[in-house]
């Protein structure tokens, strides 16, 4: 078994999803017109004041954002980070940039799909995501069990042993037996996630803010104290990108290659682009257009790789403690670089931040198996046991030796993004209609609403009680007075 799925993750990510991704990020940046760029600020802008809603029960843009944020920003952004640099050497950040710059467009229209097909839960929230979004636009619920399946597996089970592991790592060197750790994680995570998607949402949108910015903050003392270095660290990165500074030794083919699986490989699973996880928050926000939930998730690839990820980059290179060969890597090599940096108080950031990043992520995690769990099958008594196996995964976690979760959370990812990324190709052609929309009512001034009557398709394939409250039957877009009056009165 181990064999195979070994052999399944060199096919998968050896060559297959590099291309995959790499060509589905050109595709979108391209048919939507680089709107990673051109709305980048507005994306800011809409994050900034995401916070209300017009009833307590709904779940806001921002939780929804800092939900899927939750998920995003865990140990891939300090484990991950460092074992792509110690595999792929200072390079393999170039490649994670570039996946995730590319990644902006492809999170942009699968968090547009999920907002569109979203399913209303009846008591003020909605759920959704890729599965729900191939069975009814595509007409392929086969697609969507299977799709459901294999993110069950990685999300629900394999990534929340993962995360409770790392954490558990972390907090090694205070002497707390791991059997507490995964006790304390078990009974924490279960008051939450028991409290549903409004809870799991309150949480993220308390915790995920903070501990990014303190991450941050860190990161810029880290960066200011060697600034002088830092001309250098970037020529280190492009230059180990492409083979450059070991371009008159051997193995440059075998550098390069294995900056961008790293690179690549590691960059998704941090900020989790075309795989299809984060649609299923985005699917859960009350929004006027699916365009705002789209620009948040391209948002959301940004922060956590281009900025998080790279705070995490800049204090391992600028640390000196890459020795690649030493067995250093992981989360202890963040550890000891931070350290080295800011004395032993490093070294207590790294064990904090672990444990509200992993944690953030456990609950969020949960929730996204959750909603695929709802897809297959609505039934409590099954959503009971699967609470009671993420749980049971978390405490196992803790204590448990796991390469062979790694490997196999690695192929359930990939197996993930192969079927989201082949409904989002096919499905494109609705994307670029939205966004057109949206444009064409930002270009005449008024504040973008979505009125399913004015796309057939959609308003054939949507379900019912979706999308009703913004369909006046107009083809003109709302202007801005009667929008606000709108809002006022819902």
């Amino acid at each position: 078994m181990n064999d195979f799925i070994a052999a399944s993750n060199n096919i998968l990510w050896g060559s297959v999803l590099i291309y995959l991704l790499l060509g589905a990020g050109i595709f979108f940046t391209i048919r939507t017109r680089f709107v990673q760029f051109r709305r980048f600020g507005l994306a800011a802008k809409t994050m900034m004041g995401s916070r209300a809603t017009t009833s307590d029960r709904q779940i806001s843009a921002f939780q929804a954002f800092c939900t899927s944020l939750a998920a995003r920003i865990g140990t891939g952004n300090m484990a991950g980070v460092a074992v792509a640099i110690y595999l792929g050497g200072p390079g393999a950040i170039f490649w994670m940039w570039l996946i995730a710059l590319l990644g902006m467009a492809t999170s942009f229209a699968e968090n547009i799909l999920a907002q569109i097909y979203k399913t209303n839960n009846g008591d003020g929230t909605y759920r959704g995501g890729p599965a729900y979004y191939m069975q009814k636009a595509l007409g392929q619920r086969w697609m969507g069990i299977a799709f459901s399946i294999s993110l069950i597996i990685a999300f629900g089970f394999a990534f929340n042993s993962v995360q409770s592991n790392s954490i558990a790592a972390a907090f090694a060197g205070y002497g707390i037996a791991p059997e507490y750790i995964g006790i304390g994680l078990a009974l924490v995570s279960g008051v939450i996630i028991f409290g549903g998607i409004r809870s799991i949402s309150k949480v993220a949108e308390m915790i995920v803010p903070i501990m990014a910015l303190s991450y941050l903050a860190v990161a810029l003392v880290v960066v200011a104290m060697n600034i002088s270095e830092l001309p250098a660290i970037f020529s280190l990165v492009f230059k180990s990108a492409f083979g450059l500074e070991t371009a008159m030794g051997g193995g440059v083919g075998y550098m390069v290659s294995q900056a961008m699986m790293q690179g690549i490989k590691r960059g998704l699973f941090s900020n989790e682009a075309g795989m299809g996880s984060a649609p299923n928050a985005a699917a859960t926000a009350h929004s006027t257009h699916p365009v705002n939930q789209g620009m948040m998730g391209m948002l959301g690839v940004f922060l956590d790789t281009i900025v998080v990820c790279t705070a995490t980059a800049a204090i391992i290179l600028m640390s000196g403690m890459l020795e690649p060969g030493s067995g250093l890597t992981g989360v202890e090599l963040t550890q000891a670089a931070l350290s080295n940096e800011i004395g032993p108080l490093g070294g207590h950031f790294v064990a904090l931040a672990i444990l509200l990043f992993a944690f953030t992520s456990i609950i969020a995690n949960y929730y996204y198996g959750e909603s695929n769990l709802l897809f297959i099958k609505n039934s409590k008594p099954l959503l009971m046991v699967y609470r009671l196996a993420v749980l049971g995964m978390v405490f196992w976690g803790a204590i448990g030796n796991l390469p062979t979760v790694w490997a196999f959370a690695d192929l359930s990812m990939g197996t993930m993004a192969l079927i989201n990324i082949a409904a989002i190709l096919l499905l494109s052609g609705i994307v670029v209609q939205v966004l057109k929309d949206f444009d064409e009512q930002i270009a005449d001034g008024v504040i973008p609403v979505f009125n399913r009557k004015k796309f057939p398709f959609l308003d054939r394939t949507m379900d019912k009680d979706v999308w009703q409250e913004h369909n006046t039957g107009d083809a003109q877009p709302a202007s801005v007075e009667q929008v606000k009056a709108r809002l006022a009165t819902e």
